[in-house]
């Protein structure tokens, strides 16, 4: 059980970062490494950026959100459609922007559904 309330605050925590950079340190040396990007697209492409860092957001509330309802029972249910979300767009990423995003975002929501699943 501990192992779900690590794995699924960790994933929450990775999206209050990712919001971070994309909302706050898009056209920042920071953001630019972190996504591989030029300065001339960052600067370009930053209000859409500004909006996925929104949607990490809300991801991240979810997993904060599932973690801490008091029924238990439902908390499960938040986290299962939360890491649902977080693997469907960690697939949907590494197929078209970055490889790596199936290994940083789509693996560790598996495993913590199935923590999740099986555990809780």
């Amino acid at each position: 059980m501990v192992a779900v309330y690590i794995g699924a605050g960790l994933i929450g925590l990775l999206h209050v970062y990712i919001l971070v950079l994309e909302m706050f340190l898009w056209t920042t040396p920071r953001g630019l490494k972190a996504f591989g990007l030029t300065q001339e697209f960052a600067n370009a492409t930053r209000s859409l950026a500004g909006n996925q860092g929104l949607y990490n957001g809300f991801l991240a509330a979810g997993f904060f959100w599932g973690l801490l309802y008091p029924d238990q029972t439902v908390g499960k249910h938040i986290l299962i459609f939360f890491l649902l979300c977080v693997l469907v767009a960690g697939l949907y990423g590494s197929v078209t922007a970055k490889r790596s995003i199936l290994f940083v975002q789509s693996v560790p929501a598996l495993v913590v559904l199935l923590l999740v699943w099986f555990v809780m």
